[in-house]
C-alpha cells in the first residue's frame, strides 16, 4: 500500500467521528442544559513520545505512518448556555457554570444534570424523566409543605471530572473533585431555564467542513489508486 493512503484514511476516520459529534450536539440545540461535546486531534507521534516518557520502547515503523492524526480525546464545553425565563415557579436556572441538581435515576444511582425542568410527581420533585431531585443529604426532596426550593442540592465540580451517561446527566470520575454545596441561597434563578449551549450556524459550519475534509481525502486516496494503476500498467508493458 502507498504510504500516504495511511494519514489520509486516518484523516478519514476522524473526520466520520467529526460527523457523529457535530450532528449529536445539532439533535441536542433545544436540550435544557445540554453542553455541547468537541474533538482534539494530534499525531501517532505524540503517544510515541509520551510512552518514551513513560519508560516505553515503541517501535517506529516510518516518520510517515507515525504522523497519521489521531483523534486525541473529547472534551465537553462548558460555556453557560442561554437563560430563557419561562414564569413557570418549578424552572430552575443555575447562575455558575461548574455547578449541577443532583438527581437519582431508575438504578438508584446519583447522576447530575443542567437541566433545571422540574416538577412535581406523588408530591416528590422529579426531573424531566421522572427522576426524584435530591436535596444536599442525597435524599428525594417532598413538596408537600411548599417550602421545598431551598431544599434543591447543588453541587461544584469542573467538566473535566464529568463524563455524560445520556439522558442529559452526566456521571462523576473522580469522587474528591466534587463539591457539596450547603445551601443554594444565591444560585439558582427561579422561573427560568437555562437553554443548550450549541450555536446551530457554527455546528453547520463545522458539519460542512467535517463533509468537505472527509471528500478531500476521499479524492486524494483515489488519486494515488489511479497513479499506481498508471505505474503497474507502464511497468507490465514495458517488461513484456
Amino acid at each position: 500500500m502507498n504510504q500516504g493512503t495511511y494519514p489520509l484514511a486516518a484523516s478519514m476516520i476522524n473526520q466520520i467521528n467529526r460527523l457523529d459529534q457535530i450532528s449529536n450536539n445539532l439533535a441536542n440545540v433545544n436540550t435544557n442544559g445540554f453542553k455541547q461535546e468537541g474533538l482534539t486531534e494530534t499525531t501517532f507521534n505524540y503517544y510515541l513520545e509520551r510512552a518514551q516518557q513513560e519508560g516505553f520502547t515503541p517501535n517506529k515503523i516510518n516518520t510517515i505512518t507515525n504522523n497519521i492524526p489521531k483523534i486525541d480525546a473529547k472534551y465537553i464545553s462548558g460555556e453557560t448556555g442561554p437563560i430563557a425565563t419561562t414564569g413557570n415557579t418549578l424552572d430552575f436556572a443555575l447562575k455558575q457554570a461548574d455547578t449541577f441538581f443532583k438527581v437519582q435515576n431508575q438504578s438508584g444511582d446519583i447522576v447530575y444534570s443542567r437541566d433545571g425542568a422540574f416538577k412535581i410527581m406523588d408530591n416528590f420533585l422529579v426531573d424531566s424523566n421522572g427522576n426524584n431531585v435530591l436535596n444536599a443529604d442525597n435524599e428525594p426532596i417532598v413538596t408537600e409543605d411548599g417550602n421545598f426550593i431551598s431544599q434543591i442540592g447543588v453541587v461544584q465540580t469542573p467538566y473535566t471530572n464529568l463524563e455524560k451517561i445520556g439522558n442529559n446527566n452526566y456521571k462523576l470520575k473522580n469522587e474528591n473533585e466534587i463539591a457539596i454545596l450547603e445551601n443554594n441561597d444565591g444560585l439558582l434563578i427561579q422561573g427560568a431555564i437555562e437553554k443548550s449551549n450549541v450555536n446551530s450556524v457554527t455546528a453547520m459550519v463545522e458539519l460542512i467542513d467535517a463533509h468537505r475534509r472527509f471528500e478531500q481525502s476521499q479524492k486524494a486516496v483515489t488519486s494515488i489508486d489511479e497513479i499506481n494503476q498508471k505505474v503497474i500498467d507502464k511497468i507490465g508493458n514495458n517488461t513484456r
